[in-house]
This record gives structure tokens, C-alpha cells and sequence, in this order.
């Protein structure tokens, strides 16, 4: 049975005058909650004596009152609550975010005493559907700006970004929004490539959002690795890197002529002198349409073991042989033009003729130098392997004896 309007209004009025004449209760202040939770509200030590009349109020709001075990419950509260009359306990289920606030518990035992108590909640709305929106054009390192924002609902009491599962920080380049929910990079740089986070928090939730950031740049730091000298008939393979995001394709040239090599790897399966020279590999970035070249020499030796005449010791040979042939033959024609050539031949044909005479010459007077040498009595005739001097010294001196006889 129902107490009466003028009943329950009274009884209020007295519980709310007695809060100062009675003994408080102490009420321990439950968990925030989030919404659709339960929660319950009880006093440590409820009073021991009978109980006159108990009831619960949110702020200035009735929510229960139980007189001589004769309850009244507020109509906004049908269904929602349950209430021990031997704890004094009060449960409130299926929570609202308008259920935030001030509960006190009001009693006044048989004996005319009135106690009461307080304590409060707070409920609070589940984070959900936390994102992050980014750019959606290709970032180019030094060229591009990124603004990335994030949303999500419930209630966000706070909101706080890392990358890489580091906390993220202003800088320079890098600028919060006022109520940080948005956060915006200029320019960008290949550090800031990674993963974004932005999660949103409550006392009672979390909710968290994630964002891969690619930064394209380069080709930059082109390098070709292979050997720089190789022997004839081998295998060589010349290896092309390059720093770049996203990875660069590569073109070869060799000697400045376009190959048909766009491969990382250029390979020679057996060399000959022809594979001698310059190789340029360049680097190109089909997303930063940029492109960066290195150049690499290779020799081929056209003798195995380090002993042979390499192709350009070769070159500089035949050079020289060409150069010495052209001064001969130029001298030829000079000796030629100034009549020098003629005078040579015949004075050399004089030399000729005179030489011959003296050869002639001993052979005339061979019979008397041999009756000489009998009348001086020298022994033995000597042959005609002597020398030419000697026999020419003989002559002379027997013609000098023959003149003083």
C-alpha cells in the first residue's frame, strides 16, 4: 500500500532537517561506471536499532522510501533498482549517463534519531569507433605535407598519439591540434614513415586507431659492386643498389649506349676484350620521379695470370710502331727531297773501288815478297793466312832494302 503525496513529502522534509541532529553514515564511493553498467550503493555500518523510515535520493531527487515496511518508488525508476532492507543496499542497474551525481541515504530509527550518508557517481559513455584519416596522395620526402585526424565516439576525456609504440611529441615539423585531435606534419621526412596511433580513453574505456605513413624518396647513394679487373673468358656480375622508397628500377649503359639490362645485375657470361669500358647504372623512382646514376670500369686483360699485355699497353704500342714508321718515312723523303741520298751512294761506291785495289795489291807482289824472305833466310814461307798488315809491312821493307843496294 502506497503512503500518501502529503506523506512522502513529509517525511523528506524531516529526513533532510534531521541530516544535521543525527550521526552520518559512511557510504563508500563506488567505481565509475560506463553506461548500461550496474552499481551499488550500501552503507558500511547501518544502524542496529529499528528502523523507522529509510530512503534514497539522487540530488534533491526521491528514488525510494520504505516506512514501516510500506515502499515508495519514484515512477523514473521502476525496474531499474533493488533495494536490501536488511543492508540498506541500494542497486542501480542499466546506468544512464544521466545518473552522474550526488546519492544520499537519510534514515530515522525508532527512537528518533536520523542518520544519513552520501557518496557519488560518475558514468560515463564507452569509447567506440575510434579512426584515423590520413592523406591519401603518395608523400614525397622534403615536397609534401600529411594532416591526419581522429574521431571516435563515447565520452574522450583524453587523447594521446604515439608512433611506433613511442609517445608522440610537437616539434618543428610536427603541430597538434587545440583540442589534440589532429595532428599535421610539414614537410615530411623518411623518419616520419610509420605507424600512427590515437587512442581515445575514459575512466571506464579505451579505444584505440592505428595509420601506416609511407614517405617516398630518393634514389640516392647509387653503388655498383663488382670487379674492376677480370681475366679473359670469365663470369662477371656487376650488382646495382640503391636507398629509395618504394624500390627503384635500374637501366645499364655500356660505353654510353643504352642496354637492354633493368635488372638490379648485370652479368657477363664469358668476357672478351670488347666488354672493356664504362658501365652507368641508373637508379629511377617511379612515385618521386626522380633518378640518380653511378659508373663503373672494368678492364679486361688480354693475357691470363697478371703477365699479359693488357688491351691498353697493347693500344699504346701499336701507337708508337705507327708513330716511328711515319718519322722513318718522313725522313726518307726528306733525305730524298734535299739530294743527300744520291751523294751517300756514291761515295760509298768509291770506298768501294779503293777497297777492292788495296785487296788487289798484295796479291801482285806475292811471288817477289816470297823471294825475299828466301834471300834474307827467314825460314819458312809464311801462308796466306797472315794478315794483311803484316804482309804489307814485309813488302815495304824489302823495298827498302833493295834501294841502298
Amino acid at each position: 500500500m502506497m503512503v500518501s503525496y502529503r506523506l512522502y513529502w513529509t517525511l523528506w522534509i524531516l529526513s533532510c532537517f534531521g541530516q544535521y541532529l543525527g550521526q552520518d553514515l559512511q557510504i563508500p564511493e563506488p567505481p565509475n561506471k560506463a553506461e548500461g553498467d550496474s552499481v551499488v550503493f550500501a552503507p558500511d555500518s547501518p544502524p542496529s536499532t529499528s528502523i523507522f523510515i529509510t530512503q534514497w535520493f539522487f540530488a534533491a531527487t526521491p528514488i525510494i522510501t520504505v516506512a514501516h515496511g510500506v515502499t515508495t518508488v519514484n515512477p523514473a525508476y521502476e525496474g531499474r533498482f533493488r533495494f536490501d532492507s536488511n543492508t540498506l543496499a541500494l542497486t542501480l542497474q542499466n546506468l544512464r549517463l544521466s545518473d552522474s551525481g550526488i546519492y544520499r541515504l537519510t534514515v530515522t530509527t525508532s527512537a528518533g534519531e536520523t542518520l544519513t550518508g552520501e557518496t557519488s557517481l560518475q558514468v560515463f559513455e564507452n569509447v567506440s569507433n575510434v579512426r584515423l584519416i590520413g592523406p591519401e596522395e603518395p608523400l614525397i620526402e622534403g615536397e609534401s605535407s600529411a594532416n591526419i585526424t581522429s574521431e571516435g565516439t563515447g565520452t574522450i576525456t583524453s587523447v594521446q598519439w604515439m608512433k611506433d609504440n613511442s609517445p608522440l611529441s610537437p616539434s618543428n615539423s610536427i603541430i597538434f591540434s587545440a583540442d589534440n585531435r589532429s595532428l599535421f606534419i610539414s614537410p615530411v621526412q623518411r623518419s616520419d614513415s610509420g605507424e600512427y596511433q590515437c587512442t581515445y580513453t575514459n575512466p571506464v574505456s579505451s579505444g584505440t586507431a592505428k595509420l601506416s605513413l609511407i614517405i617516398n624518396y630518393g634514389p640516392e647513394d647509387v653503388s655498383i659492386k663488382g670487379l674492376d679487373v677480370v681475366d679473359l673468358g670469365v663470369r662477371v656480375s656487376l650488382s646495382c643498389s640503391a636507398n629509395s622508397e618504394p624500390s627503384a628500377s635500374f637501366r645499364w649503359k655500356f660505353n654510353e649506349t643504352d642496354t637492354s639490362v633493368t635488372t638490379d645485375t648485370f652479368t657477363i657470361d664469358k668476357t672478351d676484350v670488347t666488354h672493356s669500358g664504362d658501365y652507368d647504372c641508373t637508379a629511377w623512382n617511379s612515385v618521386t620521379n626522380r633518378n640518380a646514376s653511378q659508373r663503373h670500369a672494368l678492364l679486361v686483360k688480354v693475357g691470363g695470370g697478371g703477365g699479359g699485355l693488357t688491351t691498353g699497353a697493347i693500344v699504346g704500342i701499336v701507337i708508337v710502331v705507327l708513330v716511328a714508321v711515319s718519322g722513318i718515312c718522313g725522313l726518307i723523303v726528306y733525305l730524298i727531297k734535299t739530294k743527300k741520298i744520291p751523294m751517300l751512294n756514291k761515295e760509298q761506291k768509291g770506298q768501294g773501288s779503293g777497297a777492292a785495289q788495296s785487296r788487289q795489291e798484295p796479291d801482285s807482289h806475292y811471288e817477289e815478297m816470297t823471294d825475299i824472305q828466301k834471300t834474307r833466310g827467314d825460314g819458312a814461307v809464311r801462308a796466306k793466312s797472315e794478315s794483311t798488315i803484316y804482309v804489307n809491312f814485309s813488302y815495304e821493307e824489302n823495298e827498302y832494302e833493295n834501294v841502298k843496294h
